[in-house]
C-alpha cells in the first residue's frame, strides 16, 4: 500500500482535492487520516475524515452523490493527494451545488454561480 505521511499535523489529517476526472473542474477539498485512506483505496470510493462529526465519512453515504474515483495524484511531500473523481448525482457540495467553489469573489462581495442541483433540506433533512 502507498504510505502518506499523516506525521506531519498534530491531528493526522491531510488535505485530499476532489477534482471531476474528465473536466479537472474542482469538486472540494475535505481531509483524510490514515483509515480514510484505506478505505477509499479498498473500495474504489472516496472515504474523508469528517472533523466536525469526528468519524469516517463515506462520500455520499447520505445523499447518494457517492465519488468514485479514478486516479490518485499524490504530491511530493507525501501529504496532500488529489482524487480524480466521478461524481455521482452530479452535486458534490452538501449546498446542493456541483462543487463547493461555487462562489466567486466580485469587489467586496461574493457572487454565486450556477443553482443547486438538489434541496439540502429535502436531502439532509435539515
Amino acid at each position: 500500500m502507498v504510505e502518506l505521511n499523516f506525521s506531519k499535523s498534530e491531528d493526522g489529517l491531510i488535505p485530499a482535492i476532489a477534482q471531476d476526472y474528465k473536466t479537472g473542474e474542482v469538486m472540494m477539498l475535505a481531509y483524510i487520516n490514515k483509515l480514510a485512506w484505506e478505505k477509499t483505496l479498498e473500495t474504489g470510493k472516496a472515504h474523508y475524515w469528517s472533523r466536525s462529526r469526528q468519524k469516517l465519512w463515506l462520500k455520499g453515504e447520505s445523499s447518494g452523490n457517492v465519488q468514485i474515483i479514478h486516479d490518485i495524484l499524490v504530491d511530493c511531500d507525501d501529504d496532500t493527494v488529489v482524487y480524480k473523481i466521478e461524481q455521482i448525482g452530479g452535486a458534490a457540495c452538501h449546498t446542493g451545488h456541483r462543487s463547493c467553489f461555487y462562489r466567486v469573489v466580485d469587489g467586496e462581495t461574493l457572487r454565486t454561480e450556477g443553482k443547486p442541483l438538489f434541496d439540502p433540506k429535502k436531502v439532509y433533512g435539515k
